[in-house]
Order: structure tokens, then sequence, then C-alpha cells
């Protein structure tokens, strides 16, 4: 191969690796996960101050000082550079307290349980928008969204207005799972008779995929749903058309529900029953003996 066809070959790799990845994580429609995605850049970034200069130097002092250049310096008793020893640890020391502040302040800011005070980067979430209540139930092996100020139940979907702050109220029913909505914010913890939170919000309309992010059995890669973004207006109507469901969503048909399947259609319900969720959390669906 000559070495303009090999040049060539290298300058398309890139975008070749690329071609079928959907970046996601880096180009986010929800608040919170623009955040997480600036922070992931910013991080990298940091460390490739170190990494980079580290790389090159490495290749820079080996073909220098290769056996064939008799033009190099040969110097067998050198051994301490104080001008040398200063930039070898302030760098590091420096990149290391800033990704140390980095890493405090985005810890406190992006804590997931924490409420949202903007739902864009230039706007504060104005106090008179209440924000929207999501239980969220794992199964075996698909996803139960729970509106309980709205009285309605949707297995396999989801659904929020733009700009709204959602309060997502997160358990499972019998193993570990993770709810993840890589365009919304990252991924949360599911564990049977415990609660987990996640504050977020979506700031563009649209379809966004929804999955399980911890293997939980033998129908986790079906453990997919849609999250839509949606404005005010087609919330509500979505909101009423689950209403009309004919299904009624209580204990008795949670139980059946409740028993493992895989790749679930999207099946909607009016809640019969508004404390479900906290009967699920407490594991105690059926009447528990007192």
């Amino acid at each position: 191969m000559s070495i303009s066809k090999l040049v060539r070959a290298v300058s398309v790799l890139p975008a070749f690796l690329l071609a079928g990845c959907n970046m996601v994580l880096l180009h986010p429609s929800g608040f919170v996960a623009a955040q997480q995605g600036h922070l992931i850049v910013v991080s990298t970034v940091l460390m490739l101050l170190i990494v980079v200069p580290v790389i090159a130097l490495t290749v820079i002092f080996a073909w220098r000082y290769r056996q064939s250049n008799t033009a190099a310096t040969y110097a067998p008793d050198w051994d301490h550079s104080t001008q040398l020893e200063l930039v070898i640890w302030a760098a590091p020391l420096l990149i290391i307290i800033a990704l140390g502040a980095l890493t405090w302040i985005s810890s406190h800011t992006l804590d997931p349980y924490r409420p949202l005070r903007h739902v864009e980067a230039s706007h504060t979430a104005p106090v008179a928008v209440k924000p929207l209540t999501i239980e969220v139930v794992a199964l075996d092996w698909k996803w139960l969204f729970i509106y309980p100020e709205q009285g309605i139940a949707v297995v396999n979907e989801v659904a929020a207005p733009v700009d709204v702050p959602v309060n997502f109220k997160i358990t499972a029913s019998s193993v570990m799972n993770s709810f993840f909505v890589p365009a919304l914010a990252g991924q949360i913890y599911a564990m049977p008779g415990m609660q987990t939170q996640l504050n977020a919000v979506i700031n563009k309309p649209g379809d966004y995929e929804g999955f399980s992010a911890n293997y939980s059995g033998a129908g986790f890669s079906g453990m997919h749903f849609k999250f839509r973004g949606m404005s005010p207006s087609d919330f509500h109507q979505w909101v009423q058309s689950a209403k009309t469901a004919r299904r009624e969503l209580n204990s008795e048909s949670y139980m059946q529900l409740e028993k493992p399947s895989e790749r679930e259609p999207v099946r909607r319900y009016s809640l019969v029953d508004t404390g479900l969720y906290d009967a699920i959390l407490s594991q105690c669906v059926t009447p528990c003996p007192n």
C-alpha cells in the first residue's frame, strides 16, 4: 500500500468508527443530561492536558535517544533536575485540584435527589410550575410508570411536557435494575423495598430511548421503553387517552402484570388504587399480616 493510500485510510477511520453512533450523551435534550455531558467533556480535556504531552514526549524521547542517533547527548551520570521535577509534579497536581473541585461542585449540583432550580441554562424554574410526579416500577422484564396525580399508569411508555420539572420515584418489584434515559439524565438504580429518586427535565419535544442499564435476568435485553417529550397540550391529550383505557390497574391486576414476561407492548391503564406504588415499595401489595 502506498503512503498516500495509507494516509487516506487513517484519515477516514474516525468517521468510519463513528458512522453508526448516536452521540446522545454529548447532545442530549434535557438540561440535567446536558450538564452531565459538559462534565464529561471538561473532565476529558483536563486529563488530556497530561495524557497527550506524555504520549508525545514518549515518542520524541524514543526517537531522539535511539541507539543509532550518535548526535544525541549522552549523560549516564545525570540523575536530577529541579526544574524538571517541578514540571513533572506541578502539572498533574494542578489537574487533580481542578478535577477535584469540578467533582465536588458537580456532585452537589447534579444530585439526582435535588429539586431542579433551573429548567434551562438561562432560565430559572418558575415557582408556579409544580413538578410532575412519576412513579417508576421495574418489573420482570418491563417498566411500569404510574402517574398518581393524573390517575393513569402505562407499561413501557412514559411522557412528560417540555420545560416542566419531573420528579421520578423509582423502585423495583423483585431484582435490582437501573432506569436510564440518556437524553434526559444519568442512570438511577431501582431496588426492591427501596426508593431512589431522579429530578430531571426534557427541553425538546421528541421520542427518546429508555432502557434498563443493569442486567436483571433472561428478559433484560428487552427492557426498552419510549420517553416522549411533549407540548403541554399534547401531554394533556396523551393523559386523556390513557384515562379512557378499558384496563384498570389495582392490586389484583398488578399481581397479574408483575408476573415475568418479555417484550411487552405499550399498555395504558386507568389507575384505581392511588396507593399502589407505596404498596409495591413496602412489598405489601397483597394484604399484609398485622
